[in-house]
């Protein structure tokens, strides 16, 4: 069974940054861990994509509403993926949560991934 903790969130004034961590363990191959991504739900919304990465960080999607302030990038020695959140607005405020799937293709739909984290609270105040 893959495990993903998620760290990082928190209250933050709007146009300040925070940086989400989440690591993977339980699994000796790390093909498990081939695409990660992010996610995150609002109150009363569905869960929305944010960003993925593939396992070399060669292909990475984002959502549109957060390319240019959001960049996602892991670390595949210790098994974790980070998301830095810059010029953060209200509208991001949202539990984040990190998922993991074997695809070798970065995939952006929440019914793709296998594996997910207990989600972290984020919140922007304007």
């Amino acid at each position: 069974q893959v495990q993903l903790v998620e760290s990082g969130g928190g209250l933050v004034q709007a146009g300040g940054s925070l940086r989400l961590s989440c690591a993977a363990s339980g699994r000796a191959s790390t093909s498990y861990y081939s695409t990660m991504g992010w996610f995150r739900q609002a109150p009363g919304k569905e869960r929305e994509f944010v960003a993925a990465i593939d396992w070399s960080g060669a292909t990475i999607y984002y959502a549109d509403s957060v390319k240019g302030r959001f960049t996602i990038s892991r670390d595949n020695v210790k098994n974790t993926v980070y998301l830095q959140m810059n010029s953060l607005k209200a509208e991001d405020t949202a539990v984040y949560y990190c998922a993991a799937d074997n695809n070798l293709v970065v995939v952006t739909t929440v019914s793709s991934y296998d594996y997910w984290g207990q989600g972290t609270q984020v919140t922007v105040s304007s």
